[in-house]
């Protein structure tokens, strides 16, 4: 059989070590030995001895159905072999995390990551997300973190003199060294998105780079368990 579709752009090649990498711009694959932790649902393929745990309730104890913006849970995945992630065909970008290093990402950006990083979950109140805040897990420690984004990110720099005010429901993530502030203003209420009244934007002071998707929130489907 002879096609485009059985070329190497497309095949998915053995392992040549553990951990996680880009398969696509769509998919992330990950060689497991061991554990790791995923998006609820957001395995499209697997092969060897793995299996997967609903972790709804935490790693650790510190894991919580908030950990993403759309209260999804997460799962963790044991044994030998290699999955292939994915969420609705959101582009995938791997991020080395090193020490020292801090992220603060959108639980809802998340799709997989490394056991070996740690996080806290924190919430920005009254920032506009469904469910009554802005959820994010703030990771830390060494280690691979898989993030997807709804089309290209706009990465924007942040400096002392220069603050970014950002959509709260298109914000994906920030770095370290970066405070956060909700801003309001009902001077551009009416120029965004055709509505009126007080507009709130997440306002960022500081050196360092956000993360912004570019589209707005969508509405949630149903989850399926």
């Amino acid at each position: 059989m002879k096609s485009d579709l059985f070329s190497s752009d497309h095949m998915a090649q053995p392992a040549h070590a553990p951990g996680m990498t880009l398969q696509n711009a769509k998919s992330i694959k990950y060689a497991v030995n061991g554990e790791m932790f995923a998006r609820q649902g957001a395995m499209i393929a697997y092969r060897g001895d793995l299996q997967f745990e609903r972790k709804s309730q935490g790693v650790g104890g510190m894991l919580k159905r908030a950990m993403t913006g759309e209260g999804l849970p997460v799962m963790a995945v044991r044994g030998q072999g290699e999955a292939w992630f994915a969420h609705e065909a959101q582009n995938c970008f791997v991020v080395d995390i090193e020490p020292g290093d801090v992220l603060t990402v959108n639980g809802r950006n998340v799709l997989c990551f490394d056991a070996s990083l740690s996080y806290e979950i924190k919430t920005v109140k009254g920032a506009g997300m469904t469910g009554g805040g802005l959820f994010n897990s703030v990771f830390t420690g060494a280690g691979r973190l898989g993030l997807i984004c709804e089309g290209n990110p706009l990465v924007i720099p942040v400096s002392p003199q220069q603050p970014v005010y950002v959509d709260t429901d298109a914000v994906v993530g920030w770095t370290a060294n970066l405070s956060t502030s909700l801003h309001r203003s009902q001077s551009i209420g009416s120029m965004i998105r055709g509505g009126s009244g007080e507009a709130v934007q997440l306002k960022l002071e500081g050196e360092g780079h956000v993360i912004v998707r570019p589209s707005e929130a969508t509405p949630q489907k149903p989850q399926q368990h």
